[in-house]
């Protein structure tokens, strides 16, 4: 993958970097991680400019999460209820829960989608609530655009300050990425555990 990523890069120049970011917010496993920073270390090279590849960056992430916002509103919540009532008890879940998290996400979505966008693993995952919300587009947008410029500014300066060595920023970011991954089954273990626990002490 990482040399499919640089032809990409090399050929294809701020266009390319666009591209690999849309892709990498509908297909999570092709890595931020290493696009940025190569981008970065081509920015060190000359071959390209530091505010174009950081906007060609950002452009491709916000387009990458429009589908999964769409999808969020197009699924719509009655059908997600009505799929809950009928099958979220293997999950111990139902539709008074997810009128629970849409009142938390209501709350608390301006944060929740500026700092998951900052999240390795979880950061094309957040669109999906906002849509399903209803979050307005304009506030997504503007919240997932601040995020998304901390991230993509963060991996490109990376890459330009090791150089040719911009691959370790993935590989130092790995165990945070695990580590935040495993964070967040371990609270959905926990939250169903307990929810089993409640539910028994009310029958």
């Amino acid at each position: 993958m990482a040399e499919w990523i640089t032809r990409t890069i090399e050929t294809l120049g701020y266009l390319g970097i666009a591209l690999l970011m849309f892709l990498e917010n509908l297909f999570p496993p092709i890595p931020s991680e290493l696009v940025m920073p190569l981008a970065g270390f081509t920015v060190s090279q000359g071959e390209l400019s530091f505010v174009p590849t950081i906007a060609a960056g950002v452009i491709g992430t916000i387009v990458g999460a429009f589908p999964w916002y769409y999808l969020g509103k197009i699924v719509g919540e009655e059908r997600i209820k009505a799929w809950l009532d009928r099958h979220g008890r293997w999950l111990t879940l139902s539709s008074k829960d997810l009128d629970q998290s849409k009142r938390w996400f209501q709350r608390h979505g301006k944060k929740a989608v500026f700092f998951c966008r900052l999240v390795p693993g979880v950061r094309t995952l957040i669109s999906l609530p906002a849509g399903l919300s209803h979050m307005p587009l304009p506030q997504f947008v503007l919240y997932s655009t601040l995020g998304t410029l901390g991230w993509v500014m963060l991996l490109t300066f990376a890459g330009f300050m090791l150089g040719e060595n911009y691959d370790r920023v993935e590989q130092y970011l790995a165990p945070i990425t695990k580590l935040v991954l495993l964070g967040l089954v371990l609270t959905l273990i926990l939250w169903i555990f307990k929810r089993q626990r409640d539910r028994r002490g009310k029958g």
